[in-house]
C-alpha cells in the first residue's frame, strides 16, 4: 500500500485522489468503507474503531466534530439483499412473512 500512496506524480492519482468525493458546494469528502478499503480492512466494523478515535483526536484539538464527521447510512449490497432483489429489502421480506402467517392462522 505504501507504494500505491506514493504514486501521486507522475500522472498517477493516489488512491485517496481516487476515492475523494466532491458534494454540489464544492467540498471535498470521503466515504468510510471506501477509506477502510484503501487502508486494507478486510472488515469494515474493525475500522469504526479508528473513526472514534479519529473524532476524539478532532474534538481534543479543539475542533467541533460536526464540521468534520458527518453521520451518514448509506445502504451497502449484501448477498441476501442481492438474493431477494433490490426491490425487496430483508426487513420488508420478515414483515410479509409474518403477515402471511398471521392470515393463514386466522383460517
Amino acid at each position: 500500500m505504501a507504494k500505491e500512496i506514493a504514486k501521486t506524480t507522475g500522472g498517477h492519482a493516489s488512491p485517496f485522489e481516487r476515492i475523494r468525493k466532491v458534494n454540489e458546494a464544492g467540498n471535498e469528502y470521503w466515504e468510510s468503507r471506501d477509506l477502510a478499503e484503501v487502508l486494507d480492512y478486510t472488515q469494515y466494523r474493525n475500522f469504526e474503531a479508528v473513526i472514534e478515535k479519529a473524532k476524539m483526536a478532532c474534538f481534543n484539538s479543539g475542533h467541533r466534530i460536526e464540521d468534520h464527521f458527518a453521520d451518514v447510512s448509506k445502504m451497502i449490497e449484501t448477498k441476501q439483499r442481492k438474493r431477494l432483489g433490490k426491490a425487496e429489502t430483508p426487513a420488508k421480506k420478515k414483515s410479509d412473512d409474518k403477515q402471511r402467517k398471521r392470515s393463514h392462522e386466522k383460517r
